[in-house]
């Protein structure tokens, strides 16, 4: 019963479809932060895969609502805010989880068009800036509140093969540590999760539409790339660091970068 009382607002809480049964992020934090007795609202663009996550929720006996809203479109943010705000009176933590990579067309820097370049941005930055932006006065006027943004390990790879996702999540972390530094005085935290390798549907079975190769090649390519155990993560890794932080447990941790990755950025040369 870790967030008993808390309610918590998950940006992308949906996932990307995919055959292999695995769990994506947003999902997965949805589900552990509900079974820590958290009121979930479960936003995405798309509301079946919305519905489908307070489903499970429902399923496991928490309490959960489903919203649709695509994050570049401030009304649309303000309104899933509205109406979780207007449910529970509160709302103790927001989870920013939205992020495209492959699927938004990003690629090495020579292929990359000024298109494709704002399309990624407006997802992966700016729509959890309009998230934060319209959840702070809440929070404030709480005077507390946990904001928690999933950056990723890429906005520190040097190798990363393409550009616009880690531009994208390095200006997620910065964003975070403005935040926090910015609303300490509030009572409210301000953390960055930085997931490296994960067996998700976005980040395995979106490769295997964009690319044709097998999903079999593609997770056995990702897991050499893993110093632990040579396996990647899962969307439960994610969550569960996401749950400590939402926590009472790191009441004095703000404006931290946790790697949630394997250890791959403790690695060097």
């Amino acid at each position: 019963m870790r967030l008993q009382d808390k309610v918590a607002i998950i940006m992308g809480a949906g996932q990307a479809p995919g055959a292999s049964g695995a769990i994506g992020n947003g999902r997965a934090t949805a589900c552990v932060f509900a079974r820590e007795a958290a009121k979930v609202c479960c936003v995405d663009r798309n509301l079946d895969s919305a519905k489908e996550t307070a489903a499970l929720i429902a399923k496991e006996g928490g309490d959960a609502i489903a919203w649709a809203a695509d994050v570049t479109e401030e009304a649309a943010v303000v309104a899933a805010i509205a109406g979780c705000f207007d449910r529970w009176g509160r709302i103790d933590i927001l989870h920013n989880n939205v992020g495209i990579s492959v699927e938004g067309g990003d690629a090495p820097l020579a292929e990359i068009t000024p298109e494709t370049f704002q399309r990624i941005m407006n997802v992966n930055l700016c729509g959890a800036m309009l998230a934060c932006k319209h959840v702070l006065p809440i929070m404030r006027a709480q005077a507390g509140g946990v904001i928690l943004n999933v950056a990723s390990a890429a906005a520190y790879w040097t190798a990363y093969p393409n550009v616009v996702y880690p531009a994208s999540k390095a200006g997620m972390v910065t964003l975070t540590r403005q935040l926090a530094m910015q609303n300490a005085g509030y009572g409210i935290r301000a953390n960055a999760i930085l997931p490296g390798r994960m067996d998700t549907p976005m980040a395995v079975d979106r490769r295997v539409e964009a690319t044709g190769r097998s999903r079999a090649e593609i997770v056995a390519e990702r897991d050499a790339t893993v110093p632990l155990r040579g396996k990647m993560g899962t969307g439960w890794d994610v969550a569960y660091a996401a749950l400590f932080l939402a926590s009472d447990e790191a009441r004095f941790i703000t404006g931290v970068e946790l790697p949630v990755d394997g250890g791959a950025l403790a690695r060097v040369g």
